[in-house]
């Protein structure tokens, strides 16, 4: 991944404040040591929780560039996207992404055993095939965007697990990861209506 701020706001279609910056990795948790300052931090709401709350916290540790869901004050030498939606902004980014690799994609799914296919098959695989594997358990909506985010035109096969755990999301995850090849590790009673 690699995008200016003005590049990020045309393809999710946000309105850049501040500076355009250059970004090559993301995060979500205030709290991640990964946090460098070439990050764009997305600050998400949630019922229990606002990352907003946390932007002074990020700036402080070195943090430029933000998605966010409202206008926050900001350094001069920052800069923020600021969208609707956090969440379905870092999906649609995820999905350009995406669209942007060359290699072959290939979704793993299923009531559970994901984690232990990906892992397999990254090991069965040849080593000259260079591999990108979603990485730990990164499945659901935000974690699935943030695997894409992660891939680039160095790897030749792109491993994604996608999980669900409400109806309707199977789809959401469909139209980001739009893969090549689709693998079912199982298919237990708690999906059988999904």
């Amino acid at each position: 991944m690699k995008y200016r701020l003005s590049d990020i706001a045309n393809i999710v279609g946000g309105s850049l404040v501040g500076c355009d910056l250059e970004v090559t990795a993301v995060a979500t948790d205030s709290r991640s040591y990964a946090i460098t300052p070439d990050t764009l931090f997305v600050a998400m709401q949630g019922v229990n929780h606002d990352a907003h709350n946390h932007i002074l916290e990020v700036e402080e540790r070195g943090v430029r560039a933000f998605l966010v869901e409202r206008e926050v004050a900001l350094s001069n030498d920052c800069g923020a996207v600021v969208v609707e939606n956090s969440l379905a902004a870092l999906q649609a980014l995820a999905t350009h992404n995406r669209r942007e690799f060359n290699g072959n994609v290939v979704a793993i799914t299923g009531s559970n055993g994901k984690t232990t296919v990906k892992e397999w098959i990254a090991q069965c695989t040849p080593s000259e095939v260079k591999i990108f594997r979603s990485p730990r358990s990164y499945n659901s909506q935000l974690g699935v965007a943030l695997s894409l985010l992660m891939l680039d035109n160095s790897y030749d096969v792109a491993i994604i697990e996608a999980g669900i755990s409400q109806n309707g999301e199977m789809e959401r995850l469909r139209a980001m990861i739009e893969p090549d090849m689709v693998i079912f590790s199982s298919i237990g009673d708690a999906h059988a209506q999904s």
